[in-house]
This record gives structure tokens, sequence and C-alpha cells, in this order.
């Protein structure tokens, strides 16, 4: 630390041993300062200030049918773009000053200055920016800053409808993709639809829905079967009966009881068919359902309606007793004959109807072992369509979407320039501002003067002490001989020392002063 401290002191000495020079280099740089300060060409600047309202009462009406545009963030991003080259030779145009700079460089040099000079600051968050330029002409900062606002106003959104239109295209180009894609996966339906048309249906049941329903058809027309055969039993059983009875009496009954039990077919029919319905729906229901309570009381009006019939039926017979029977055969064997023959008939015709269910059963088993293969064809190509659809009709709408929001983008009102202060050069200069560069000059010139009292130091460095000579040499010092001042050498450096003094007080002291002049003007010109 000592030896630290004691280096500082030795350049101290050495910079206080070349104090004249450094004085007067300080005084020369002082000068210059105050000239260039002075020289300095005013410059006024001339601003305006907009106001941006971007609430739009288009915006919540066109809430959810529209893509809304942020108004806000164009606005923020214009302001930060605006300043480009395009707009600044644009400006140059609209201010005429071209004019002037008639070389390319002086162009170049007009454009760089202008980019350089031209401000917007925004005043917050409330959309309200301030446009500005300095120039030493009060006149042409207007010209500029009038051109720059109308730049601002006309670039608000011109860019968005080239976005807009942009979007479009590719919206379009990418339906007419999926306009291709559907075409093909319609094609690939209509081919497999033809190419499986057999296992289709109308109500577009699955494979086990049409083996379940097969099932029950062929179980319905066994059914009937069974049923005919047993009543052609039955009259073939009574027709032998007939032939072996002589007496008209039992000839008479017989005919008479036959002719009431094939006397209602059309009841017998409804019947049966009901207490179909009610095996099937007791399958399902309890007997609380309401189904299976109105299938019974609708069976039990049938049946009630059969016995009156009946009774009906015997009661004309009885009336009417049969007429006599032709010789060798009674009437009552060839009614019998004729229900036998309709009974072979209609057996015949169940018949059929059972072989082809059971071959359409069996037919229907033997799709089934490729039906999960088919099926999972169907439904891949059913989903591709779908999905295909799905974003066609999302592309259509986002089409539609897109046009609307631009011209939601350039209808009126979305975003409204208001100009709040109108361009206006101020009346005083704005710069420089010579009461702070004044001390700023002062300062230059005292770091000029002690920066070449330091540098003269060290080109022609002297020794204080025998210490710093010891340390530079590194030699052994055998002593030190010591100088002694007579007095007229010490009122000698005195007169020179108060010379000095008065030397650097006049260079402040003048600073001082040129500083209080100038405050003064400044007053008294506000």
């Amino acid at each position: 630390m000592d030896e630290l401290l004691g280096q500082v002191i030795s350049v101290l000495k050495g910079m206080w041993k070349h104090r004249w020079p450094g004085l007067g280099v300080a005084w020369f740089v002082a000068i210059v300062g105050v000239v260039v300060v002075l020289a300095v060409p005013d410059k006024y600047e001339a601003s305006a200030r907009i106001f941006v309202d971007t609430q739009s009462i288009l915006k919540p009406l066109m809430s959810g049918l529209a893509v809304q545009p942020n108004v806000e963030q164009q606005i923020t991003m214009l302001s930060r773009t605006l300043i480009s080259r395009p707009n600044v030779e644009k400006l140059i145009r609209m201010a005429d000053l071209d004019l002037a700079a008639t070389t390319k460089a002086g162009q170049e040099a007009l454009i760089d200055k202008l980019t350089r000079g031209l401000q917007i600051r925004n005043a917050g968050r409330d959309n309200l920016y301030t446009l500005a330029y300095r120039d030493e002409n009060p006149d042409k900062a207007k010209r500029v800053v009038q051109a720059l606002v109308s730049i601002f106003v006309e670039s608000s959104l011109g860019e968005n409808r080239k976005d807009t239109d942009a979007a479009k295209k590719f919206i379009e180009e990418q339906i007419k993709t999926y306009v291709v894609k559907l075409e093909e996966a319609e094609a690939r339906l209509k081919q497999f639809k033809l190419k499986n048309i057999e296992l289709q249906t109308a109500e577009g049941k699955d494979m086990s829905s049409r083996i379940g329903d097969v099932s029950t058809q062929l179980n319905q027309a066994r059914l009937e079967l069974k049923e005919a055969e047993n009543a052609r039993d039955a009259a073939k059983k009574q027709l032998d009966a007939e032939k072996s009875e002589t007496s008209s009496i039992t000839s008479k009954s017989i005919l008479q009881e036959s002719a009431i039990q094939v006397a209602t077919p059309e009841i017998d029919a409804r019947i049966s068919s009901q207490k179909q319905n009610l095996d099937a729906l007791l399958q399902r229901f309890t007997e609380q359902h309401p189904d299976v309570t109105n299938t019974r009381r609708l069976l039990k009006s049938l049946e009630e309606q059969k016995l009156k019939e009946v009774a009906e039926l015997r009661k004309i017979a009885m009336a009417n007793p049969p007429a006599p029977v032709q010789a060798g055969v009674s009437l009552a064997a060839q009614e019998l004959a004729r229900m036998l023959a309709s009974s072979e008939v209609q057996v015949a015709s169940l018949k059929a109807r059972v072989s082809e269910y059971e071959s359409r059963m069996a037919r229907a088993r033997e799709q089934m072992k490729t039906a999960p293969q088919i099926e999972a064809e169907y439904a891949q190509l059913n989903r591709d369509y779908g999905v295909h659809k799905a974003n066609y009709q999302s592309l259509v709408s986002r089409r539609e979407q897109a046009g609307m929001s631009g011209e939601l983008e350039n209808a009126a009102g979305v975003a409204d320039f208001r100009l709040i202060d109108p361009p206006r050069a101020s009346q005083k200069p704005v710069a420089p501002n010579r009461l702070l560069l004044m001390p700023g000059a002062l300062i230059a010139g005292l770091g000029a003067g002690l920066g070449i009292a330091f540098v003269l130091s060290q080109l022609r460095s002297v020794f204080f002490d025998a210490r710093a000579l010891r340390n530079t040499i590194g030699l052994p010092i055998l002593g030190v001989v010591t100088l002694v001042r007579s007095e007229a050498a010490r009122q000698r450096d005195k007169r020179e020392l108060r010379l000095f003094g008065l030397a650097f007080s006049s260079l402040v002291g003048v600073f001082v002063l040129v500083v209080l002049v100038m405050t003064f003007l400044a007053q008294r010109g506000g």
C-alpha cells in the first residue's frame, strides 16, 4: 500500500512539474470547445400527436362470425416499422426535400439523416403517439412531420389486406385438394358397395342382425308349416271318418262343425299373430309392461269376437239344414275333400318358404365368415371419407370467415385515427443545450491539460526520492544530496504558484461568466 501511494505521489509530482504546458493545453481545448458549442446551429423541433381509437362497435357485432383483427398489435407494429427506407423515400418526395439533393450521395445522406432524426414515441397504453423531427429550419421540420403523419395514417392497415388475400388463396388451394380427396373416397365407397351389394340392407343392419332376422323368419315359417300340417292331418282324419259313417245326422254335424271351424280364418290369423307378438314381448318385458297388457287385452277381445261369430254360424247352420246328399257322396265329404286339397296346397307353399329361409340362413352363415373383414374395410373407407368431409367443411367455413375478416378490416370504424395536435414547430430552438455543453467544454479542457501533463511526466521522467531511483536502477544508493534553495528562489516559486493559480482561476471564472451570461440571455429571450 505504501509503495502504491509512493508511486501515485511520484506521478503527481511529475505532472506538477509540467503544469504550465498542461494549463496551456487546457486553455486551448476549452476555447476550441466554446467555439464549437457556439458554432453548433440551432435545431427546432416539429411534432404532432395522433390518437388511434381501436374500440369499434363492429368488434362485438362480428364476434363469432369473423376473425377479429388485433388492431392494437397492428398499430404497435406499424409504429415500430414505419421508419423504413421506402417510407423515408416517400416522405422526402412528399416534403419536397429531394429538390436540394441532386446527387446520389446527397440523397443517401438525406435518407440517413431522416432515418436517424425521425421519432415515433408512444405516450403509453392509450394508443397515443407523438411524431417528431428536428431540423435547423422550423418550416422544413414541420413539412417532414406533416408528411410522416400522412404516411402513418395511410399505412395503417394496408398490408393486412395482402395477408387476408394470401390466407384465402391458401385455403382455396386446400379446398381444391380436399375436393379431389372427397371424390376419390366417394368413388371407393361406391365401388365397395357395388362389390358387396348382397350384404347391404335398406335399414343398414350388420350381418349379425340379418342372421337374427332370417332366423326369426325361419322359425315363424316352420311354425306355420307345422300348423298347416296339423290342419291337413285333421282334415284327412275327418274325411276318413266321414267315409265310414253313413248316418246323415253325423254327416250334418261334421259338416256344420267343419264349416264353422273354417269360417273365421281372418280372426284366427290375427289371434295367431297376436300370440306370437305376445311371446316376443314376454321375452323382453314383464307382465306389468303396458305393451304386454295391451296385447293380452287385444287377444282376449279377438277370442271373444271369434266365439260370437262361431255361435252365429252355428245358429245359421241349425236353421238351414243341409241339402239332400247326392248318390253315394255326402256334402260333408265333399267339403272335407276341398279342405284337404286346400291344406295340401298351403303345406306345399309353406315348405317352399321354409326351404327358402333355410337357404338364406345357410348363405348368411357362409357370409358371416367374411363379414367382419368386409365391415372393417367399410368402416375404414367411411372413416376416411368422414375425416375428409369434416376437413372440407371446416375449410369452407374458414374461407367464409377469411373473406368476412378482410371486409371487416377494410370497413370504416375498425381503427379511427384522430389528430390531437397538428404538426407545429417550436418557436425556440430545442437543441443544442449550450448551458449543459459549456461545462462539458471546461471539463474537456481540464482533462486534456491533465493528460498532457501526465504524458510529459512519463516522457521526461524525474526521480523525486531515493527509493524510486533504487527500485528503477536496481542498485544500492549510498547517499542523497539535498538542494537548499535560497530566499530569492523561494520567492520566485511563490510568485509562480500565484501566477498559476491566477491563470487557472481565470479559466474557470471565464467559463462561469459565460454560463451566467448565456443563462441571463436565455431567460430574457423566454
